[in-house]
């Protein structure tokens, strides 16, 4: 299926679907403060798991450490923070999902699983070592 018409087709309509039924259920105007109340709770905690995301990052360049989890997980919650912002409450869901700390763990743990069975798959090429020896000889 394409991605594209999953975004711009089928998302918007699951959006309007649940914007339409939780407002017959709590009300219009309810469910317009529902909404601002999500988008404004998202973007706080993005900016607070991001905040603390960094010092990590920087922490573990302060080790010479390669900080690979902080930057999947910048990565994940930039991403979240716009789900967030867009309205709607399957992307919401999406979002708060996201910024978990431990969700996210999860999330990333299925992805280099997947990876790594992938790479694993793969045909390993035959390595030949081999040295250079210069014929060469010193003057002194």
């Amino acid at each position: 299926m394409n991605t594209f018409f999953l975004i711009f087709i089928v998302l918007p309509a699951l959006e309007i679907f649940f914007m339409i039924k939780i407002g017959t259920e709590i009300g219009a105007l309810s469910t317009l403060a529902l909404i601002f109340l999500t988008a404004i709770l998202g973007v706080f905690f993005a900016r607070v798991q991001g905040i603390q995301t960094l010092k990590s990052g920087l922490i573990n360049l302060y080790q010479n450490k390669i900080p690979v989890y902080e930057i999947m997980s910048g990565a994940s919650i930039a991403f979240a923070a716009l789900l967030l912002i867009i309205p709607g409450f399957l992307t919401d869901l999406i979002g708060f999902i996201l910024l978990v700390p431990f969700t996210r763990n999860i999330l990333f743990e299925v992805i280099v699983k997947n990876k790594t069975k992938s790479t694993n798959s793969k045909k390993e090429i035959d390595t030949i070592d081999g040295e250079i020896v210069k014929k060469e000889k010193d003057e002194l």
